[in-house]
């Protein structure tokens, strides 16, 4: 219930609250209810008070029904709803419809008890998870200690292929040992293992599930329909534990790769949210009535990848020439128009308890550039694959390529579509571009990125030591030795991996005025993905 709707009850107590509501419901207006305050015997100047706080609490009241569409930035025919294979901002925002996990994170990306009503561990190594009683599967199944063994187990089989699988390879058994109690022993103390499960590849599935298409969770929604790459459709789950929630009957959820055709879609009435709005289009929606802007400041970066196993960055000296070659304060301003913050080539976020503040900055320096990459002996044209999917990878990119022909480097670029570039270009380029969504703690950024095996490392730069140090801070219970660590892995990356990181970027989403319930969560936009649960339609 809202702080305003509190407030209203305890001026009038609760059965004239609940009077007046319903009245608002069925379309009261303000006279009306001023109307009625008076007829009470109320005197006038409280009573107009009073009706325009009853306006306000009922405005701030989350009301059932209604369907809106809403189009995140990505979709491709490899979309999946299993948890284990989710791997952009379209998948993440399905999963949280559909799915919960053991924890949630809240808006300072803390572990809060959801499947898991409560979790405590004595030494950060084995820990143990009480699991709510009373949640039930879409299928009316209800939910079981088995559930949660399969579904973090799975993680760890090769064959599943799961994008967590660097994450879970720390858990050695999970086991149930009790009706309701889930024990989790990890092969080394980690103290950020509520975070990690509160994740979304971590989402809690059927035991024994290997068929995800009819997308069966506790989640606030039920799957109607899914077709990869072009649509999905959830309705209300009747039964969510949840009291109150979800508010809307159903949600239509598409990708749009294209930002300007996302944001027609917006304008034109054709959506009601859409995520990943360029910083050009802001005035647009602003200035366009009944329509608004939600922006969230958090970690997501788009990097420069130079692959250290292949092309030119192999040799370390042309990584380093492409780093000095970001004119960081010029891309803050032009290409994100200020929202965002200066990076420094390495992916902890100055919002993180972990960032090292006194890395020395790197800024663009076009003596430096110029004699590492005369010293890596790189001449003749240098292909970069860029493209939209990649947020201001195109802008970054061109703006390199005008600053290299000062020091005689020539950049090729190669502009790739939005479609299919996450499953064909990323990963697979000499020198492009990535885009990192936030991720929940330092560990999980530095493992699923960073580590030498991990599926993700982008630049394929693989440190022994560095290794080490990651394993060392996941057990390290003093913070003053773990925030040393963390200083540590973040000069290494930024002065030997063959990434490089301008600027963290804000996430800006678009909206219908009339979706009211939209609050930050800095896993990225749309609340974090998990917008579903969270909003409802105004009248």
């Amino acid at each position: 219930m809202s702080d305003s709707k509190n407030k209203f009850d305890s001026f009038v107590g609760p059965a004239e609250s609940t009077r007046v509501m319903d009245s608002l419901r069925r379309g009261a207006t303000r006279r009306d209810i001023l109307s009625m305050l008076l007829a009470g015997g109320m005197q006038a100047t409280l009573a107009g008070g009073l009706a325009t706080a009853a306006i306000s609490a009922h405005a701030d009241t989350p009301r059932k029904g209604g369907r809106i569409r809403v189009a995140g930035a990505t979709a491709a025919a490899n979309d999946t709803l299993d948890p284990a294979k989710q791997s952009n901002q379209t998948d993440y925002s399905r999963g949280t419809m559909l799915y919960n996990g053991l924890t949630s994170l809240d808006s300072s990306l803390t572990p809060q008890p959801a499947l898991a009503e409560s979790f405590s561990t004595t030494d950060a190594k084995t820990w143990v998870f009480t699991l709510r009683k009373g949640v039930v599967f879409h299928d009316g199944k209800a939910l079981a200690p088995a559930d949660v063994v399969y579904s973090l187990m799975r993680h760890k089989d090769p064959a599943t292929a799961s994008k967590a699988k660097v994450l879970a390879d720390q858990i050695d058994s999970v086991k149930a040992t009790g009706p309701n109690e889930v024990t989790v022993v990890l092969s080394a103390p980690n103290a950020d293992l509520p975070v990690i499960v509160g994740t979304f590849h971590f989402h809690i599935v059927k035991d024994g599930t290997t068929d995800f298409n009819a997308g069966i969770g506790t989640g606030p929604y039920k799957l109607k329909e899914f077709k990869p790459g072009v649509r999905s459709l959830v309705v209300r789950n009747e039964a969510y534990w949840k009291p109150g929630k979800p508010y809307l009957d159903e949600i239509e959820f598409v990708g749009i790769g294209d930002e300007s055709a996302r944001v027609n879609a917006l304008l034109s009435g054709g959506m009601d949210l859409v995520a990943s709005v360029n910083p050009r289009s802001v005035a647009r929606v602003k200035g366009t009535p009944g329509y608004a802007i939600f922006t969230t400041q958090s970690g997501q970066y788009s990097d420069l990848i130079m692959r250290r196993d292949v092309g030119p960055g192999m040799n370390p000296d042309f990584a380093m020439a492409m780093k000095y070659l970001f004119d960081r304060e010029q891309m803050k301003k032009t290409i994100a128009l200020d929202y965002a913050v200066i990076a420094n080539d390495q992916p902890i976020d100055p919002t993180n308890r972990f960032y090292f503040a006194g890395l020395p900055q790197r800024t663009m320096d076009l003596d430096k550039a110029k004699f590492h990459l005369q010293k890596s002996g790189v001449t003749g044209k240098v292909p970069m694959v860029t493209s939209p999917a990649a947020m201001y990878s195109v802008e970054i990119a061109l703006l390199l390529q005008q600053t290299g022909q000062r020091i005689g480097l020539d950049i090729d670029l190669k502009r790739m579509p939005a479609d299919g570039y996450w499953s064909n270009h990323w990963l697979n380029s000499p020198v492009g571009f990535g885009n990192v969504n936030p991720r929940p703690s330092a560990d999980t950024l530095l493992t699923q990125f960073f580590q030498s095996d991990a599926a993700w490392n982008e630049s394929r730069w693989k440190n022994p030591k560095f290794d080490q140090l990651l394993l060392a801070s996941r057990a390290e219970t003093d913070q003053a030795k773990r925030k040393q660590q963390y200083a540590d892995m973040q000069t290494m990356i930024h002065q030997e991996a063959g990434i490089g990181i301008p600027m963290f970027l804000a996430s800006i989403d678009g909206h219908s005025s009339k979706l009211k319930g939209l609050s930050p969560i800095p896993l990225g936009g749309l609340m974090g993905y998990s917008f579903a649960e969270n909003v409802w339609l105004d009248a």
